[in-house]
C-alpha cells in the first residue's frame, strides 16, 4: 500500500550488509562489505520537526512509515513532529535496542522490530538486549522481521523465539540481499522453513520493482 516514508539518519549498530549504510557510515570505524564512506554532509539533511510534518502531509498519505538508520535515537524530535500528525496512522522501524519514551510511543501504531542476528556482524550484547526484546515481545503492536541469509541463521531465530515467545503470526523471515537474482535464490529454501516452523515471509518489493536504489 502507499505510505508516506521517511528515513533518519544515524544508527547505533553496523550492520555489515546494510542497505542504507549512507544513513551511518561516515567514517571506516565500523566495517561494511562495500567498503564504501558517505560524504556526511550530501546525505544528512536537516528540518525542524514542523516542516517535516509538513512536508509529509504534502504527500497526501494517510500512513507514515518511519526508518532509519535507527529512528529512536531521536525520539523526542520525532515525537514534537508527530504532534502536528494527529490524523495519520504511524509505523516505526527499529532494531529493537532502544525505547520509545512515553510522548512517542502514544503515537505509534505498529512498531516493525528488526533484531539483529550474528551474521549481522554487530556484538550480542549491544544488537539483542533481553529488557527491550522482552518488552516488544509483550506489545500487541510489534511485529518482528529478521534477515536472513542462510538456512543456519533460522536456527537463531527459533532460539530467539523460544526465550521471548514472540507472537504467533507476529514474526517475518526476509532473505537478505539487494539483486532479485539474490532474494528469489534465498526464497525457495526460506519459504520452506517458513511454512515448516510457522513464521511468514517477507519479500523485498521493491528491490524487484525499482532496483537497489535510494528514493523507492
Amino acid at each position: 500500500m502507499p505510505v508516506a516514508f521517511v528515513r533518519l539518519s544515524r544508527c547505533n549498530l553496523a550492520c555489515t550488509w546494510c542497505d542504507t549504510a549512507y544513513t551511518w557510515r561516515f567514517d571506516e570505524t565500523h566495517d561494511h562489505r562495500d567498503g564504501v564512506v558517505f560524504d556526511r554532509k550530501a546525505n544528512q539533511v536537516a528540518l525542524d520537526p514542523k516542516d517535516a510534518a509538513d512536508r509529509i502531509l504534502g504527500l497526501g498519505q494517510k500512513r507514515l512509515v518511519i526508518t532509519g538508520g535507527e529512528p529512536l535515537l531521536q525520539a523526542g524530535a520525532l515525537a514534537d513532529m508527530l504532534e502536528h500528525l494527529p490524523d495519520i496512522s504511524v509505523e516505526i522501524e527499529t532494531n529493537g535496542t532502544a525505547k520509545a519514551p512515553a510522548r512517542l510511543d502514544v503515537r505509534v501504531d505498529q512498531f516493525n522490530i528488526s533484531p539483529k542476528l550474528a551474521h549481522s556482524g554487530n556484538a550480542a550484547d549491544l544488537a539483542l538486549i533481553p529488557e527491550r526484546l522482552d518488552a516488544f515481545a509483550t506489545d500487541p503492536r510489534a511485529f518482528f522481521k529478521f534477515v536472513i541469509a542462510e538456512p543456519g541463521d533460522v536456527t537463531e531465530v527459533l532460539e530467539l523465539q523460544r526465550r521471548y515467545r514472540f507472537k504467533p503470526g507476529h514474526v517475518f523471515l526476509m532473505p537478505e540481499g539487494t539483486d532479485s537474482a539474490t532474494l528469489r535464490s534465498r526464497e525457495e529454501w526460506l519459504s520452506q522453513l517458513c511454512v515448516k516452523h510457522g513464521f511468514r515471509m517477507s519479500d523485498r518489493l521493491h528491490i524487484h520493482l525499482y532496483g537497489d536504489t535510494r528514493g523507492t
